[in-house]
């Protein structure tokens, strides 16, 4: 079983000869003489360690400056830190704690509290993190319940309607779409991704008062008598009744947004929709954009009434005002998502319902209630080998299964093919033309990722060559490990997949753009935004350039409440507002731990674009109220200094936090003396 790792950081030799002796039986110890090699060694390496043992008072970096750096690049969410010193004033121990330390032991060392402490970090933090584990799978669990009730109870309108099974799928898709787009373009609706959410779900029951229409009316293959006309239209206000009538839930967020859309989608622009007669942005929003949705995927859509038109046709007769009057905003916006939209919604309904049975088989195994760890273990297994190989067909992708006891390994059959060898394959031993098929260090290979895998980092992921069919060439190795349910060491199984990189000047290209990418988030890290902004500023001189810098507040009390686990959720979350609510040509980074930047490029008032990005940024993730802190600067000359505004907007960024969080503020020469 593989050990766990400490980091021992100590100017004094003898101290950190001292500890590891003390650990050493039980722990694998690294030593780092400075604070300064310890960050070396961090940056790179630090999930490799499970602790960090890290003395005060030290050389070039000392022990509260490596807890600085550790907050500032976000380590210190995931990595425990226990100080060693002896310094016990009471000053030195609090400033350990307010930057982040677990626990703080003195010196001279007691063997004995030593271990107890280490092992008690190290027990806790794993306890946490499959406590948050299970919290996550319970709240998900719930999410995916009141979701799939929505989904029922619009789908049985829809049988009962005649319409497509795909008609509330693809108004909820259309509306996602075009909010996202709205938000983009435009800062006159305030929408958080919280109400995105919301009035995604919504829109599943926009049509949900149908069920109170005579089915003769509703299926009705030819055209509507004005009686049965005006008995259709009662349909939106018998469903807002119906859910204005729930008197319990009547203030929930969904419940509130769900009646507009009811009662309003049929609204129109210019006033001549029902049943109020509401015009511009007297109706909400959100029945704004879903009756637009609704028009064109009814347009799109066969009909008991009518044949489908296609989707040019369906566009153009909304743009020219024959489906009644819409925001001219949202037209732009679904001229602007039309080819996305349109793609969307093309996609194979057979590989949704696939996905979804994968899904259902998965929850099924999962949760069996009763079966014996051997037996789950054996249901995950084979949920995994059906999926590989249905996403192997889907996505072209070279998958496999490895089975550690029987040094077994099964390539997907989409897999074997491409690379021209037999899909079952065997250790070397009892298939000597394994190592002409791929390479004699394969299996080899497989041993060494194995070894760096638990079951609190079940994935692995590097580079390597191998030779196939002949030939050498690139290949990025992903592999996830499947564990007992206690925990074991015995590793069952290991699913991965190799993608193909061609070549080894494709491999380098492939590996350079990993270099400047945030592997998290996706997106550009530090040394990738400055190499783009030195391409953007060299290519577009005449433009204006605003550089904002922002982080998450309150970011370590989501991680210690909720675990790291929903700590990489929020900062996955903030990538995906962040990258939604800027433009093509504005440039996004993570720049560590939870600070992002953005390089706006803009040709007049750049106010009103922080603004909207903030709003679109705060918003809950979960039970966690996600607010940001940002300061701005200016650029005021051409070619002024990157690092300069980078120093101006971080200065900007502590002004407004200590204004209070959650806020902005601009630089100004005046923060240079606060």
């Amino acid at each position: 079983m593989q050990k766990e790792r400490i980091l021992i950081v100590d100017d004094s030799e003898m101290n950190r000869s001292i500890l590891a002796d003390m650990l050493n039986d039980e722990f694998e110890c690294e030593e780092a003489e400075d604070g300064e090699r310890a960050l070396g060694i961090l940056r790179t390496s630090a999930g490799k360690f499970s602790l960090v043992l890290l003395d005060i008072v030290m050389p070039k970096k000392d022990g509260f400056d490596v807890l600085a750096e550790m907050n500032r690049t976000g380590l210190i969410e995931d990595l425990p830190v226990i100080m060693v010193s002896a310094e016990t004033a009471s000053a030195q121990i609090e400033r350990a704690y307010e930057l982040g330390a677990t626990d703080f032991i003195m010196r001279p060392f007691d063997a004995s509290i030593v271990h107890r402490r280490v092992v008690n970090t190290i027990f806790l933090y794993a306890k946490q993190r499959k406590l948050v584990g299970i919290i996550e799978s319970q709240i998900a669990e719930k999410e995916r319940s009141s979701s799939m009730m929505v989904d029922i109870l619009s789908h049985i309108v829809e049988f009962r309607n005649g319409e497509s099974g795909q008609h509330i799928l693809h108004v909820r898709t259309i509306t996602d779409f075009l909010l996202r787009a709205l938000i983009r373009k435009t800062d006159r609706y305030l929408l958080t991704e919280a109400e995105i959410s919301v009035i995604g779900m919504a829109s599943a029951l926009h049509d949900i008062g149908k069920i109170g229409i005579d089915d003769k009316i509703l299926n009705k293959p030819g055209k509507l008598t004005d009686e049965e006309f005006a008995a259709m239209k009662q349909h939106s206000l018998i469903g807002a009744n119906m859910l204005e009538s729930l008197a319990e839930h009547r203030e929930d967020p969904l419940v509130k947004c769900a009646y507009e859309i009811c009662r309003w989608h049929h609204e129109r622009w210019d006033g001549r929709g029902y049943p109020d007669g509401l015009k511009g942005d007297e109706i909400p929003i959100s029945a704004q954009i879903v009756a637009l949705a609704d028009v064109y995927d009814a347009l799109t859509s066969e009909r008991v009434y009518k044949p489908p038109f296609s989707p040019e046709q369906a566009k153009e007769m909304i743009l020219t005002g024959k489906c009644g009057a819409f925001n001219p905003l949202l037209l732009e916006c679904l001229s602007d998502e039309f080819d996305r939209i349109r793609e969307m919604l093309s996609k194979n309904v057979s590989e949704k319902a696939a996905k979804r049975e994968i899904r259902n088989f998965a929850d099924a195994a999962i949760h069996a209630k009763g079966a014996s760890a051997s037996e789950r273990t054996l249901k995950l297994l084979d949920y995994e080998r059906m999926k590989f190989n249905f996403y192997a067909e889907l996505t072209e992708e070279i998958q496999f299964e490895y089975n550690v006891p029987e040094d077994f390994l099964k390539m997907s059959s989409w897999g074997a093919k491409k690379l021209g060898i037999p899909q079952e394959l065997f250790h070397p031993a009892t298939n000597p033309k394994l190592s002409e098929q791929l390479g004699e260090n394969w299996f080899s290979g497989l041993g060494a990722f194995l070894k760096k895998m638990s079951p609190a980092r079940p994935e692995f992921r590097r580079e390597c060559m191998l030779a196939v069919g002949g030939e050498h060439r690139w290949y990025d190795v992903i592999m996830r490990s499947i564990w007992t349910d206690d925990a074991s060491p015995s590793i069952e199984s290991v699913i991965g997949k190799l993608v193909d990189v061609h070549d080894t000047h494709v491999a380098m290209s492939e590996l350079k753009e990993k270099s400047i990418r945030d592997p998290l988030t996706g997106l550009l890290n530090r040394e990738g935004t400055g190499e783009e902004l030195i391409r953007k500023f060299e290519k577009f001189p005449e433009k204006k350039y605003a550089v904002a810098v922002f982080d998450v507040d309150s970011f370590k009390s989501a991680n210690d409440v909720y675990g790291h686990l929903f700590g990489d959720k929020v900062l996955c979350e903030v990538s995906e507002r962040l990258v939604h609510s800027t433009r093509v040509h504005d440039l996004c980074a993570r720049i560590g731990g939870d600070e992002f930047l953005i390089v706006f490029e803009y040709d007049a008032d750049i106010h009103p674009i922080i603004a909207r990005v903030f709003r679109s940024l705060c918003g809950p993730v979960g039970e966690f109220d996600l607010t940001v802190s940002m300061g701005v600067v200016e650029m005021t000359e051409k070619g002024q200094d990157f690092t300069e505004l980078f120093r101006r907007a971080d200065l900007a960024l502590y002004a407004a936090k200590n204004g209070g969080k959650a806020s902005y503020r601009f630089y100004d020469e005046s923060l240079e003396e606060e």
